[in-house]
Parts: C-alpha cells; structure tokens; sequence
C-alpha cells in the first residue's frame, strides 16, 4: 500500500522590481548648499524628569530612581514623605532630549523627544514636570514642561494587550523655553573658516579660486581638502561678509558613484558614470523540484492468541520505508547578449538591458560584475 504524505515544491522565478536612475551633471550651486561657516553648528541638550498623571500605567516600585524621585521633588515643596511609603504607578522617570539651533536667544521654544527609563506601560496622559535641559558643558541651557503628546497606546487587561506603536516615547512641541544663549565664535585667530560638507580637494581648490575672485582684498587659503580659512579685517562687517560668501557660486566636482539597494532593487547613478568597451551574455533559468513521498509498507503482520496472551510474529527484516520520488524540470531561456562601446553610461547600459527584459535584481549582479571585470570606473556602493 502506497500513499502520499506531502509534496514539496521549490520554483526559482524572475523577480521584476523597478530602477531609479538619476542622470544629473555637475551645476553651479551656491557655497551655501555645500559648505557652512565653522562653529556654526547645532547643539544638544539632555535632562532627566519626571511624567506625573498617569492613570496607573507608569513606574513600579522596581524603579528605585523613580521612587527617589518622587521623594526629593516633593522635599523641594515641603513635604517630607518615606520612599517606603511611595507606592504610586502615576509617575514615570523620563529622559528629555532636545536640539539647540545656533544663535537661539533666551525665551525660545524648542520641541523636545521623551523617552521612559523605567519600566512604565505608558506615558499617555501624562505632563512632564520642570525639567532643567543641560549641554555637554554641564550649564542649563533650556527649561523643559508641559503635557505630552503620545503617538499610540497600550491598553491590557487579564494579561491581553493591544499596542499601536511605542507609547513609552512621546513629544512636546514648543515644550522648552531657551534660557541661556549660546556662545558662537565666528573669527576665530582672525580667520573666517568655510567647512565643505563633502571634502574634497578639487572642490575645495575651486572654492578658493572663487573667493579669491569675489574679494580680492583678502587672503583665502585651503587648510585642507574640507577647509577654507579667510583672513578678516577687524573693521569688516562679519555677518555681511558671510552673506556674500553664501551667495558666491561654484562647481563641485562630484566623485562617480553607483548605489545600489539590494533590499529595494534600486540602481542609483550620476550621469558622470562611464563604462569601457563590454560585451555582457545573460540568461534566466527556471528550476521546478517537486518530491513525492510515498509508504511502503508490508501487510505480513499477524496476531495469534496463545496462552491468553497476544503475541507478534513479524519477518525478520522487514520493515516500513519511506520512497522519496524527485522531479527536476529546468526551463531555461534564449541566451541574450548586449554590447556596449567605450565610453558608454550608467544609463545606455540600463536602456540596453530593458530591451532584453532584464530583472532589476539581475541588473544589480551585472553591475557587480562589470565592476570586477574592472570595466565600472565609479563607486560601486551596495546597500
């Protein structure tokens, strides 16, 4: 007797997916898209505090940070409370971050991120309490407070919980009064210093060149491949000054990279991107496994009755097998070639490949390939 337990089968097919390709050449753009002027920079704040007025969803009293808490803040109000005797679930420690723009005066908002550090369920409902915001220096740079805005929730009962997101994360916008200004340094040892985004020796030199052509007066030297120092005269108006360094323009000299998301399957270039002469032979296979299991098994089993007991007389090696049968079928495609002159792009090559009906995923293995042939003269960044 034969049956069939399962059937197992593996089909290798073509994934299409789609390309984004960018061909863009180099432009003039404005210093201010690339560069920034040193010490002009962001800054960030932390600070440690306390959510109150949640409905039974914050710390427990495992948190012995939170507990504490509790007890020195309401000391600062008079009210002395034993921490053995602090048993509520309606506050929760917190984390306050923010970022400091430059040039920020005192008595600015800024929006702040909370995030819980104890083992609180939920944060909704809740109001941060004042929370001082310091730097890496130590000093108070913002005040921190106000009700928090949470992007889900959580909500359980007989061990069954539904939750939308994270609700121990949450915002508050504008939450964070600026208190202190901080301190920026423009000139520093009578330099002026122009920092590039991207570092690069040729654009740094073309940046000079173009300083050098729109002030005349000044002495602009290249530091190195990611900075400009300016030597600036004490009468001269910084900020004026800067604003027409921002407006200056020039040509970045972009490095050819290719980016490829193997994730995404998509192809990613700069119009610069040149290819030498190749001649490129690709072609899909379809393999089709399907396996049936089948039982053999031998009806040579007997049972007698003999002195009131049972007993199993069997043939001696005989026994229940399983039979694998193992189909292969392979379907394979024409095999298509493509054959591209020196000095060929990104882009003729993806144009080229399109008409062969080539996957994205095929075309990102090809691009590899060229690149190891030593064909590929860009940046082959895979992701």
């Amino acid at each position: 007797m034969k049956s069939n337990f399962y059937k197992l089968a593996i089909n290798f097919i073509p994934v299409f997916l789609f390309a984004v390709l960018a061909a863009t050449g180099t432009a003039s753009v404005r210093i201010k898209e690339i560069a920034r002027v040193e010490g002009v920079r962001d800054n960030a704040l932390v600070g440690y505090g306390l959510v109150a007025g949640l409905a039974g969803t914050g710390d427990t009293r495992r948190s012995d940070a939170t507990v504490q808490s509790i007890a020195n803040t309401l000391a600062r109000f008079n009210v002395i409370v034993d921490e053995r005797d602090i048993s509520s679930r309606n506050v929760a420690a917190v984390l306050v971050t923010a970022t400091l723009p430059p040039f920020v005066q005192p008595g600015e908002k800024l929006d702040i991120n909370i995030a819980s550090v104890g083992d609180a369920r939920s944060l909704i409902g809740g109001t941060l309490m004042m929370t001082p915001l310091t730097g890496a220096n130590g000093r108070i740079y913002a005040l921190a407070q106000g009700p928090v805005s949470v992007g889900g929730y959580a909500y359980g009962l007989n061990g069954n919980v539904i939750q939308k997101n994270h609700p121990t994360v949450g915002i508050i916008a504008n939450g964070a009064t600026v208190e202190r200004e901080v301190e920026t340094d423009l000139i520093q040892s009578g330099k002026l210093s122009v920092v590039l985004a991207a570092p690069d020796f040729t654009t740094a030199s073309r940046v000079r060149h173009a300083l050098k052509s729109k002030f005349p007066s000044l002495l602009v030297s290249s530091a190195h491949a990611g900075k400009i120092d300016i030597d600036v005269p004490n009468d001269i108006d910084v900020v004026e000054l800067i604003s027409q360094i921002e407006n200056v323009n020039v040509e970045p000299d972009l490095i050819a990279k290719i980016v490829v998301n193997e994730r995404t399957g998509t192809v990613v270039s700069g119009g610069n991107v040149r290819i030498d002469a190749v001649s490129i032979s690709h072609g899909n296979i379809e393999l089709n496994i399907s396996t049936d299991y089948a039982v053999s098994q031998p009806n040579i089993f007997a049972l007698t009755l003999k002195d009131s007991k049972i007993s199993d007389r069997r043939g001696n090696g005989i026994q229940t097998v399983v039979i694998p049968q193992t189909n292969l079928q392979v379907k394979e495609q024409a095999l298509a070639s493509v054959a591209l002159p020196a000095g060929s792009t990104v882009n003729d090559l993806v144009r080229a490949l399109k008409q062969i009906h080539v996957s994205t995923r095929d075309m990102i293995a090809i691009l590899q390939a060229i690149k190891s042939a030593g064909a590929l003269h860009a940046q082959l960044i895979v992701k």
